[in-house]
């Protein structure tokens, strides 16, 4: 109720500024805030749906990346890090305090859900000794020159810190897991936001505050549909024309054969002719600790500060569980031309801070998978024979794309429609996923998850289907980089906001 009324309270007074003086970045600002803040005030009493906790991308999941890139610039950076560990417990019991709230008022997790949050949990706890937590505050004090730590003081904060990890990080991860576990059995079997009340109501908030759209259900289903049909009739062509072109994909992959490193180096060069050029953009390339690698995503990006904008750093999951082609496309999303050239881009034009503050997850994720399909494109030129590697990529792209439309379609079928596991294995079954496992793996990563590919996928289709519009309108005169361009320059902002500018 404070939340929603606060809310109110900053619509109000933004409603209060003379519109038509404004600047057009500082209308397109007070526009952006206007939708947020009305979108916001929107959850009231549903705000017991939200679920801080998952199995990849839950709090308990994220905070020890998080901290473990918590940037050393001055002596008072590492003190605040250090404050910052014994906060974890009392934010732990907090988040403990809200699932006992949860499960009283039966809207606890089910117990597949539970034994997958306590795994990485207990994961996290299992050699307190060798936390790779240790490991990295080591480097990161060696690195530090401001002013530079003799070894002996390094020693003794890395004394200190490991003794933190043990008596303040390692205990609420362990008293969270005792926690959840003393909840077992209070939840309902894994099922979709529409079965609890108010949760068709929360799954729009979800999609109008995540994923920025406000566009009816239906309407977004149709437009999936239709998107899949078109794919579909795509990829029926190009076999048509050539059968022997699943045999050249499997061969592509074979022939990518850089490193992640000179990836990285070649898709800036390789995307110019159809996004504007970004000068000195730095970057660092690690690699996820063996700990965590079962957990998180083949790879991910991490936004610097807003005040330095560096460093950029994107992590690889070297689990093995992507091919070549794949990676390529995944650097494409994660580097050029996707999140990290897109968030430099942004803050080249100097944006004011709260547009750091408030955001667009459909317009961040969608550019990164809108842009994931010139990064197959230019995988294609890199390999042995690139014309008849252009359409074995395209198929693969193709596919993937496929694969985010029907998991779109089953987001909106649990949680909105109400489908149970028997359904969405039914419809699984109808594009050839007859696997039970695989099925059901599917539908519990969704339910956990809820919205999640929508603003990935539903996102794309909205900067796909904004390019139509333009090149319809312009004819002739369309420029894709001056188009891509434009999109950069506006940032991340609710789709409304951005077709209102766009024009």
């Amino acid at each position: 109720a404070k939340t929603t009324s606060l809310c109110q309270e900053y619509e109000k007074e933004l409603k209060s500024f003379a519109y038509s003086r404004l600047s057009e970045e500082n209308r397109l600002t007070c526009d952006m805030l206007l939708l947020y803040f009305h979108t916001r005030a929107s959850l009231g009493k549903n705000s017991a749906l939200d679920e801080p906790l998952g199995p990849g991308l839950g709090v308990q999941a994220q905070l020890p990346i998080l901290l473990a890139e918590y940037t050393f610039r001055t002596k008072e950076d590492i003190s605040d890090y250090l404050k910052l560990l014994s906060t974890v417990r009392p934010y732990f019991q907090s988040i403990i305090k809200l699932e006992k709230q949860k499960s009283q008022s039966g809207l606890f997790m089910s117990d597949t859900t539970l034994d997958r949050i306590l795994k990485q949990c207990h994961s996290f706890v299992a050699n307190p000794d060798s936390n790779y937590m240790d490991d990295i505050f080591a480097q990161k004090l060696k690195a530090f020159s401001n002013p530079a730590f003799s070894s002996e003081d390094q020693k003794k904060l890395c004394t200190y810190h490991h003794k933190l990890i043990l008596t303040e990080v390692i205990p609420a991860y362990q008293e969270l897991a005792d926690s959840l576990e003393s909840l077992r059995g209070t939840g309902k079997s894994s099922r979709g936001l529409a079965f609890f009340e108010g949760g068709r109501e929360y799954y729009l908030y979800l999609l109008q505050s995540q994923t920025g759209t406000y566009v009816p259900v239906g309407q977004i289903e149709k437009r999936l549909s239709a998107q899949l049909l078109s794919d579909y009739r795509e990829i029926s062509s190009l076999l048509k024309q050539n059968s022997s072109l699943i045999d050249r994909l499997n061969q592509c992959s074979g022939e990518l054969t850089l490193t992640p490193t000179q990836m990285l180096e070649k898709l800036p060069e390789l995307m110019k002719k159809d996004f504007p050029e970004l000068k000195d953009a730095t970057y660092e390339l690690r690699t996820v600790h063996p700990s965590m690698k079962k957990f998180l995503s083949p790879a991910f990006y991490l936004t610097p500060p807003v005040d330095t904008r560096t460093p950029n750093v994107i992590y690889i999951n070297d689990s093995g569980r992507t091919s070549s082609l794949e990676l390529f496309g995944t650097l494409a999303h994660e580097g050029f031309p996707g999140h990290l050239y897109q968030t430099v881009s942004f803050a080249e034009n100097n944006p004011s801070d709260i547009r750091y503050l408030v955001t667009s997850s459909g317009y961040v994720e969608g550019w990164a998978t809108y842009v994931e399909s010139y990064g197959y494109e230019y995988a294609a030129s890199l390999m042995n024979d690139p014309d008849s590697a252009k359409n074995a990529v395209r198929l693969a792209w193709l596919n993937r794309s496929m694969n985010l439309c029907i998991y779109s379609l089953i987001d909106i079928g649990i949680h909105y429609r109400g489908w149970d596991a028997a359904r969405t294995a039914v419809f699984l079954k109808a594009f050839g996923i007859n696997n039970a496992s695989t099925a059901a793996e599917i539908y519990q990563y969704i339910v956990e998850t809820p919205g999640n590919y929508l603003k990935y996928y539903w996102g794309y289709l909205n900067f796909l289907d904004l390019k139509t519009v333009c090149q319809k309108r312009l004819g002739d005169d369309f420029d894709l980089k001056e188009f891509h361009r434009r999109i950069l320059d506006i940032g991340p902002v609710q789709f409304p906001v951005l077709e209102k500018y766009m024009k």
